[in-house]
């Protein structure tokens, strides 16, 4: 129920969601390390290593592993990101984009990509600048299955769908923008993955996108901008340690 508006508008990238659409983007690296990089003041790891101690979480227990504001600010080395959209429903984004086998490395919360999961639970939040030449866009996107099986299933059948589109090109076309977006290859490890994408023609504008699995819950992230390297893994791990923590 919440759209991105994607494209290079005026030297700069908006993405936006309002009520009614959908959206989501992209990510980049997997080492199994104990070393942080600090990019914009805060530390972002460089170890994408998810937890093994994730207990069951119940369909009310997803609204306690989103990560405040104030933490994802910091992980982009910012201050000024907002929440703009927060959601508790799949969206539709099939008809943006040049082709469907693509949806679910592009986008979060998709219903046409989650089809068949499973799936009981699903909270997706963004948030970003509020001024229309917003420098950063950041999307989390928690969901909830019946047992560990359905989660899995769901993590490695989007592990060979992001291998598919890597290399390759999509287009996205929504009531305001068209742009053009290229995936990197996809890093794989132990409970995540994560791509990179770069729009065309847009100085650099990327986003890195992440995907974790642990016990009976999935974890999609985007961090967008320019400069981004590891700020959507680092979300991930922050919401799975949370989930840890419960």
């Amino acid at each position: 129920m919440a759209e991105p508006n994607v494209g290079h508008n005026g030297g700069m990238v908006v993405w936006a969601r309002a009520l009614g659409a959908v959206g989501g983007v992209l990510a980049a690296t997997l080492m199994l390390s104990g070393c942080v990089t600090t990019v914009s003041g805060d530390a972002v790891r460089d170890a994408k290593t998810v937890p093994t101690n994730v207990p069951r979480l119940a369909e009310s227990d997803i609204d306690k592993v989103i990560i405040p504001i104030d933490r994802v600010n910091a992980i982009m080395g910012t201050t000024d990101l907002e929440v703009t959209s927060d959601i508790d429903d799949m969206t539709d984004s099939e008809d943006k984009v040049s082709d469907p086998d693509c949806l679910g490395a592009m986008f979060g919360a998709e219903e046409a990509v989650y089809k068949g999961s499973g799936w009981t639970a699903v909270r997706d939040v963004v948030a970003r600048e509020p001024e229309a030449d917003n420098d950063h866009w950041v999307e989390q996107t928690v969901v909830v299955y019946p047992n560990e099986r359905n989660a899995k299933r769901f993590f490695e059948k989007s592990r060979s769908t992001w291998q598919k589109c890597a290399g390759t090109s999509l287009a996205v076309d929504t009531e305001n923008t068209s742009s053009l977006w290229e995936f990197d290859d996809v890093d794989s490890g132990a409970g995540m993955i994560t791509q990179m994408t770069i729009q065309e023609d847009a100085d650099g504008w990327g986003c890195q996108h992440a995907l974790a699995v642990a016990s009976n819950i999935t974890v999609e992230t985007w961090a967008c901008g320019y400069g981004v390297s590891q700020e959507a893994a680092t979300m991930a791990i922050d919401i799975m340690d949370t989930a840890a923590a419960k």
